[in-house]
Order: structure tokens, then C-alpha cells, then sequence
């Protein structure tokens, strides 16, 4: 039961009008607002009429429903949700601040191999934990719809703000986009992409076997997410409704937002997907995911090439494409930015006195350099003795 505070200055015996605003999901993670208004009178036998007061100016005591009222009503919903989820944006923005610092001093970050692998694996698990199971900030192709007729439509800014950590994760995708391409994202904050290469870890710790496509066939698989991606928008632009529905190719309601708690089809297909992510990793990122397409199309007018490569790399040394990940690098040597995402993988290698031959070599062109110089018996090289002025 609600009840007016004294201190409002609420008239039970003026009219007034009740409004309620109430919300029902429309896609993953897509929530569609109604506002309901019910203006109402006090019947004339409740009331005491008073000669100087002035008669209400209303049809059948309905209050009219301006439009200013209802939008001051969306801005403090807005308003509320966001003051409500203040540690929740906190630890989003902390996350993003770390992610761009690793970005931009990668070859810092990615100096020690070890540490690396293990801030990869624990920043994947809060992505997951914390981003996807606990904050269900799940991206969506959907949601990328949704802008697209909210663009036609008439676009209003409130309708966004309503889920404080979509928005920021969008508006950091956007920024990210013109930097490091799709792989911010796709590589480091998506709940699903990180279920995948955390599960595909523990299989290889439990020695499942890997299978590497040949290059002609992965390259083959490329275009499907794409051509995914198109039908899902050409369906959208004749029925929002029925493109919502076929963007259940993406598992991510039934692993992420619901937790696998949905009728069996639904668990059954995103299982599906995590096990051949067992085999062959983030198999559903490589060849399915809509929203990783419609990321890739944009990301082709990133500003800057920050993944570092050798004039070697690919002729001869095929090093780090046969350890890409997510066989992102040509035999050629490129990396092909539409589909890394930016894992950084390479750039471990591109450094490692062990692994990498540039690095190899170059070592031992130092070694024996150092090693010509005449040293004395403490192990300094020898320095010439000054010559006696003549």
C-alpha cells in the first residue's frame, strides 16, 4: 500500500490521477515501458461544498496526461535505477579503466607470460560472475536493433538509460571500436565469450582434444555469423517482433540471463555450443555470433594498429598463427581484425625469449657479440690502456 507523505501538499478532496509505469521484456535483455494514468474524483457525497472554492475545470474529473509528465516520470525512474546501482557502475568502470590501461601498455602487460595468463583468466571469470550471471549486462544484437528503430522511430535517450551497465558497456564499445576494433568486447567483456574460453581451459587441462579446421575451411566459415547478422536486421526492419524471436541464435538469454534455467530446447542448444567451444575454442564467436559481425562491420574504421609483428612473421615463421586462438592470423602473417579479438596471445609470443625466433635470434647475435669482447679475469671487458702523450 502506498501512501502520500503530509509534507506533499496532496489534496484527497481536489482530482488527481494515479499513474503506474510498468515494463515487460521484449528480447534478451530488451525491456519495452508502458505508462498507465487513471484520473479520479472524490464522489460529491464525500465532499463539503465550499462557496469561495473554485470548480475543477476537468471532463468527468479525468486529469488531462501531458506529455511533460510523463517524461519527468521516465527521468526519475532512470534517475532512481542508476542511484540504485552505484556499486555495480563502479566496478564496470573499474573494469574498463584496467582493460585500457592493459591496451595501452600491452607491451608491458604482456611482458611476464605466466602473470599474463592468469590476469586473463581472472579478469574472463569477473566478466562472467560479475557482468554476466550477477548484472546480466549481456550485449545483444538485439539491443543493436532496437537502436535502429529507435533511429527511425525518434530517438529518446531515456529508453536507454534505463539499464545503467548496457549503456555503459555500449558507450565503451563505441569508443573502443575506433581504437582495438570488436575484440574489446568480444575478447574481454562478453559473459558468453568468456563461459566459452574458461570451459575450453578446463578441457584442456583435462586433455580433450584440440582441433585446428583447415585454414581453407575455417576461412570458409567466416562469413556465417555475417550473413546471420544481415537476415537478423532484414527481418527487423519488416517485424522488430520476429526478428527478437529469431535472435534466439544467440544463447546468451539461456547461459547468461537466465542461468541454463529455460525449457530444455533452449539449454540444450547453448550446451550444444559449449561443447564445441570444448574442441575447438569460442567455436560459437568464430562462426555464429550475430553481434560479433555487426561489431566487426564498424570496427573497419579503427583509427590505429596497435598488435606488433615482425617483417618474419609469416614468411617464415608461422609461430603465432598456429597459436592464435582463434586462428585470427593469415599464413601470411596478418592479422585479420575483423575476427582477433584481442586476446593478446601474440603479443606474449612476440616477446618470448623462448618461443619466438626473431627474439631467439637476436639473443644470440648479442651473446656473441658479447662474446668477442676480450674480458679480464673478473668477467669486464677489457678496456685499451691509455697511450703516453708524445
Amino acid at each position: 500500500m502506498s501512501r502520500a507523505p503530509a509534507d506533499t501538499g496532496f489534496d484527497p478532496a481536489k482530482p488527481f490521477r494515479i499513474q503506474l509505469l510498468v515494463h515487460r521484456d521484449v528480447g534478451p535483455i530488451e525491456k519495452l515501458f508502458i505508462s498507465f494514468a487513471l484520473g479520479y474524483q472524490l464522489p460529491q457525497q464525500y465532499l463539503r461544498a465550499l462557496p469561495a472554492a473554485p470548480a475543477p475545470d476537468l471532463p468527468a474529473g479525468v486529469a488531462e496526461v501531458t506529455g511533460q509528465e510523463e517524461s519527468a516520470a521516465h527521468q526519475a525512474l532512470w534517475k532512481r535505477i542508476w542511484a540504485d546501482k552505484k556499486p555495480a557502475i563502479a566496478v564496470t568502470a573499474a573494469m574498463l579503466t584496467v582493460l585500457t590501461l592493459i591496451f595501452f601498455f600491452q607491451s608491458l602487460a604482456t611482458r611476464n607470460a605466466r602473470a599474463f595468463f592468469w590476469f586473463r583468466m581472472g579478469f574472463l571469470t569477473v566478466t562472467l560472475v560479475f557482468l554476466g550471471w550477477y548484472a546480466n549486462a549481456q550485449l545483444s544484437v538485439v539491443n543493436l536493433m532496437a537502436l535502429f528503430g529507435a533511429l527511425v522511430s525518434g530517438f529518446s535517450w531515456q529508453a536507454f538509460l534505463l539499464d545503467p551497465l548496457t549503456f555503459i558497456l555500449w558507450f565503451a564499445v563505441a569508443a573502443a571500436l575506433l581504437f582495438w576494433g570488436r575484440g574489446a568486447y568480444c575478447g574481454w567483456l562478453c559473459p558468453f565469450g568468456a563461459l566459452q574460453e574458461l570451459t575450453n581451459r578446463i578441457a584442456r587441462a583435462l586433455h580433450v582434444p584440440q582441433w585446428t579446421l583447415p585454414w581453407g575451411l575455417h576461412e570458409r566459415l567466416w562469413p556465417i555469423k555475417y550473413m546471420i547478422f544481415l537476415g537478423l536486421f532484414g527481418v527487423s526492419l519488416m517485424s522488430i517482433e520476429q526478428a527478437e524471436h529469431l535472435a534466439e541464435v544467440e544463447p546468451f538469454k539461456t547461459a547468461i540471463v537466465l542461468k541454463f534455467v529455460r525449457a530444455w530446447p533452449f539449454v540444450a542448444y547453448a550446451v550444444a555450443l559449449l561443447v564445441a567451444g570444448l574442441f575447438v575454442e569460442r567455436f560459437y564467436c568464430r562462426y555464429l555470433c550475430p553481434l560479433g559481425a555487426a561489431l566487426a562491420i564498424p570496427a573497419r574504421l579503427r583509427m590505429f594498429d596497435w598488435l606488433k609483428r615482425y617483417r618474419e612473421c609469416g614468411n617464415p615463421c608461422q609461430t603465432c598463427a598456429h597459436q592464435c586462438p582463434v586462428q585470427a592470423i593469415h599464413p601470411t602473417g596478418e592479422i585479420n581484425t575483423n575476427e582477433c579479438v584481442n586476446c593478446l596471445h601474440c603479443q606474449v609470443l612476440y616477446q618470448s625469449k623462448t618461443i619466438c625466433p626473431v627474439v631467439i635470434k637476436k639473443m644470440k647475435r648479442r651473446e656473441s657479440v658479447g662474446s668477442a669482447v676480450p674480458r679480464d679475469l673478473t668477467g669486464h671487458p677489457n678496456q685499451p690502456k691509455p697511450q703516453p702523450a708524445e
